[in-house]
């Protein structure tokens, strides 16, 4: 039998001189809502409440009622068992390593969301969320540095970090054939801005692949698959891309050679520079060991 929903947030309205519909006044009066399309969805599940009554979208405000919101119950997200290595937690957030071959979320069981709970720490503050949640997407191959929240508060900050584009994000990759040292590439994907900045570290001689190129990644934008499109687009395909490699030149069975390096910004809550590191995989230290096994 599933869980009843818990009220985790209640909001009372002031008088207001406009009537205005549960859909708009309801943006931004919640700590563990992030977006329009969050309360959208609360109210399509039936997780927002008008004095005790489940709200509609088209429920006018007029001032006086008490306005709750209730979490779900989490009897459809599983719990796994599997040991993540955290990079840095406190109260509020957390940088954990995605490894390789595993979804960040989903509706599979084997996804990193439904490992945090028994990876991570709870949160002492009020806003903390049941089940910590990941801020950011790393495609199902990339490893290395994912950001967590752990609180409501920490989610909505963290989210307008990327938004505004504060969060420095580095990659490194291998990426095959002869490439210039450094580069901006801005192609429009799926129709959206979107620009990586790229600068070679080392390379490779190869017979089959000309170059093996050791590139450090700068995405200024968060397309998905932002850096594997500008890269196959310039002629220069990372190592072991089977989506958006050029035929007879990918490699099998070793992956993508595509790792989340680092994550460097302000902290929304503590105002605390941080600066995580996710150490390297060992097929990119196998190949570059002068420069990587330090």
């Amino acid at each position: 039998m599933p869980e009843p929903p818990i009220k985790i947030e209640t909001h009372r309205v002031p008088n207001l001189l406009v009537r205005q519909r549960l859909q708009e006044y309801a943006v931004g009066i919640f700590n563990t809502i992030v977006s329009r399309k969050g309360v959208k969805k609360a109210i399509k599940n039936g997780l927002v409440f008008v004095n005790s009554e489940v709200g509609q979208t088209s429920h006018w405000i007029v001032g006086g009622e008490e306005i709750s919101l209730y979490q779900a119950s989490q009897h459809k997200k599983p719990t796994i068992e599997l040991d993540l290595k955290v990079l840095y937690e406190d109260d509020h957030l957390a940088i954990v390593y995605k490894p390789a071959g595993m979804l960040v979320s989903g509706n599979k069981r084997f996804t990193v969301e439904n490992a945090l709970a028994t990876n991570l720490k709870k949160s002492n503050e009020l806003d903390a969320l049941l089940r910590p949640e990941p801020i950011h997407r790393l495609d199902y191959p990339t490893t290395g540095a994912l950001l967590i929240g752990k609180t409501g508060a920490a989610v909505i900050a963290l989210n307008r970090l990327f938004e505004k584009r504060e969060i420095i994000k580095i990659y490194y990759a291998v990426a095959i054939k002869a490439i210039n040292d450094e580069g901006a590439l801005s192609n429009p994907i799926d129709g959206k801005e979107a620009l990586s900045m790229y600068q070679k570290i080392a390379e490779l001689d190869s017979l089959k692949y000309e170059k093996l190129n050791l590139l450090k990644l700068t995405p200024h934008t968060g397309r998905r698959h932002q850096l594997r499109k500008h890269l196959s687009e310039l002629g220069n395909p990372l190592f072991g891309d089977d989506v958006y490699g050029h035929e007879g030149l990918v490699l099998r069975g070793r992956g993508l050679y595509l790792h989340a390096r680092s994550l460097e910004f302000t902290h929304p809550i503590t105002r605390k520079e941080i600066k995580v590191t996710a150490p390297f995989p060992k097929k990119f230290v196998q190949l570059f060991p002068e420069i990587l096994a330090t």
